[in-house]
This record gives C-alpha cells, sequence and structure tokens, in this order.
C-alpha cells in the first residue's frame, strides 16, 4: 500500500520503521523559485493569508516536499506586540526596527512586561492572524495529504526581540531573574500563538529559539533560561511539536528532547551520526543537511551527499539544517527530494 506524504510524516514522527524517510522542511521554505512559480511573493505573502498559504503550499506543489509550511520569518509575534518593522522586500525578509520594551541592565532601566497587550488582542494583530487565517486555508487545500505546519518563535528569542538580545543575554549573568521574568512572561504568548495554529488547523508547530543556541549561552544556563519555559509553552498542546535551535546543539540536545516535544530539529554543525547517538531515539530526528553549504552554495551532487548522510545516520525526517536561504537554487533543492525519494 502507498503512504502519502502526510501518513509518512506522521509515521516518520512516532519513530515508526519505514522503508525510507520523508523529506521536507519543517523551518522555513520560501525561494526565489518557489515564488516565481506560484505567483505569490514577499512582501505581500507576509501579510496576506491566502497569498501565505499559497507560497507555503508551494514546498510540495513546486518542489515534491512532503510537507506544507508558514509562516516565514521570526518576527510575526514581536511585530504584534509592538516591534517597529521594515516589511522587507521581494528577497529580503522583515527586519526589527526596535525594542519598545527598553531593558538595561547596565543602567538599571526596566520597563514592565504588563505593558504588552492582553493575548486575544496579539492573536488577532498583523501577521499573527494571518499565519494562523492561512492554517485553516491550507488545511482545506492540502490537509488531506500533507501535514500542516504552523511555525512559531520561542520565548527566549521573542524576548530578546522585545527588550533586546544582547541586554538580555548581558542580563543572564547579571540580574538572572529579571530576565527570567522577562521570559516568563512572553512564554503565554508563544504558548497562545502555537495554540491558536492548531486550532486553525496545524498538525503540528515548529518552535525556532535561536537565542536558546550554545552560540549565545553556556550549555549550562539552557535549561534554566530556555528550556523550561519551552516546556510550558507546549505543556498539553494536542498537535505534534518540533524544536529548532541553531548552531552546535550537541552540548544540549537532552535538554531539548526534555521539554517534551516530538522531536528535535538540528543543524549540520552536529555531525549527523553523533546527533543520532546523543539523542538515543527520545524523539524524532529532523534534519540536518546544510543551508548555507551544500544546499545554497553547493552543488546538487553536494546537497544529494549530505541528504544520504542524514538518511543513513538514522533521521526520522530529512531536511534542512535550519531555514532555506531565499536565493537558494531550484536544481538544489530538487536534488535534496531526488537523493530521498529517488
Amino acid at each position: 500500500m502507498t503512504m502519502s506524504c502526510r501518513e509518512r510524516v506522521i509515521a516518520a514522527l512516532n519513530q515508526e520503521s519505514l522503508d525510507r524517510p520523508p523529506v521536507a522542511v519543517f523551518t522555513t521554505c520560501d525561494t526565489i523559485g518557489m515564488m516565481q512559480a506560484c505567483g505569490s511573493s514577499w512582501p505581500e505573502a507576509h501579510s496576506d493569508p491566502q497569498k501565505m498559504a499559497t507560497l507555503a503550499c508551494a514546498q510540495a506543489d513546486y518542489f515534491g516536499l512532503e510537507s506544507v509550511r508558514a509562516g516565514f520569518c521570526l518576527t510575526e509575534e514581536a511585530e504584534a506586540l509592538g516591534c517597529p518593522m521594515d516589511m522587507g522586500s521581494a528577497n529580503r525578509s522583515p527586519m526589527l526596527k526596535g525594542h519598545p520594551y527598553l531593558y538595561d541592565p547596565e543602567n538599571e532601566v526596566y520597563d514592565d512586561p504588563s505593558k504588552m497587550p492582553d493575548i486575544e488582542t496579539f492573536l488577532n494583530t498583523g501577521r499573527v492572524k494571518t499565519a494562523i487565517d492561512a492554517m485553516t486555508i491550507m488545511k482545506k487545500t492540502h490537509g488531506e495529504d500533507y501535514i500542516i505546519i504552523g511555525g512559531n518563535t520561542g520565548p527566549m528569542t521573542l524576548t530578546g526581540h522585545l527588550v533586546n538580545t544582547e541586554n538580555l543575554l548581558f542580563s543572564v549573568w547579571t540580574d538572572r531573574e529579571q530576565a527570567k521574568k522577562w521570559i516568563s512572561s512572553v512564554a503565554p504568548y508563544c504558548k497562545a500563538f502555537g495554540e491558536a495554529l492548531v486550532e486553525a488547523g496545524a498538525d503540528l508547530v515548529q518552535m525556532s529559539e535561536p537565542s536558546g543556541s550554545t552560540d549565545m549561552m553556556s550549555p549550562d544556563d539552557f535549561w534554566d533560561i530556555t528550556g523550561q519555559f519551552v516546556k510550558k509553552c507546549f505543556d498539553g498542546l494536542d498537535a505534534y511539536s518540533i524544536l529548532h535551535i541553531c548552531g552546535d546543539s550537541a552540548p544540549i540536545i537532552p535538554y531539548m528532547l526534555d521539554t517534551g516535544v516530538t522531536g528535535i530539529s538540528v543543524e549540520e554543525k552536529v555531525p549527523s551520526e553523533k546527533a543520532i547517538e546523543i539523542s538515543q531515539h527520545r524523539g524524532a530526528m529532523v534534519g540536518n543537511v546544510g543551508c548555507a553549504f551544500p544546499l545554497f552554495k553547493g552543488t546538487p551532487e553536494d546537497v544529494a551527499a549530505a541528504a544520504r548522510r542524514s538518511r543513513d545516520a538514522g533521521f526520522n525526517v530529512i531536511s534542512a539544517g535550519c531555514g532555506v536561504p531565499i536565493g537558494t537554487p531550484d536544481e538544489n533543492i530538487r536534488a535534496l527530494v531526488k537523493a530521498i525519494k529517488g
């Protein structure tokens, strides 16, 4: 019996034995080639639910990837909470233009988390509402054959958007309780957004928490500053869940899995075989074909070799190690798919 893409991804998330793993990008994949093929482009696709859904589904329609995923960046929630934005262009992602909640521990200036809007207002504001509405559209058009993925931002990363990441990290060492107060106050917004995505049609919530990377802070700080709050965001979620953290996540893979997620997404900075060894099959493993190289800068042959390495190591879902760069050549993404699907 032939499995649908949806059935294959769900089986992989449940760590069932398969003839081959699915190939799907759980992080962002919104390339210029996809935009040209489907007729839905940035920046309009960030703020229009139908255009967002159309571009998201081009992952499957244009490239043959085995899932569909929206939104397209990690600034949706920050904008809804008051961050000024530059919405970018057809080939440039949105960017934050300021941090509305000043957090300057060196000068002992602390803004108040209670100044954030209430959660209901947050869920009905800007691109947060756009992404929620896009889930409903994607569920109707592709939900029978593909798993629907909604992306959101982790609580530490979102806190950094609001109060300035550099200051937040500095406070981890100088005023840890104040840093945790902020992250604790932001986490309910992350949780509510994930739940709203699921209610609207998402089968899986993929949280990106780049500020939890070992490039940003000591692995010894991970659980106290990041992990415990990520766990609260996913507690009780009636859906699959994937946590992505950038960089060399090897020292924190066990802690990432302690958050109770279905699985984790790791970059190529962790050798494929090492990532599987550390995980001890405690959750589904997603990754870990490099985004800069080979996907963006390499050849199709480079991509195929990296995909086969992840497959042979035992990754449950073969995917990009992080968000796929917008200028990634079509032929490289097709090589990723062909290397696994044949």
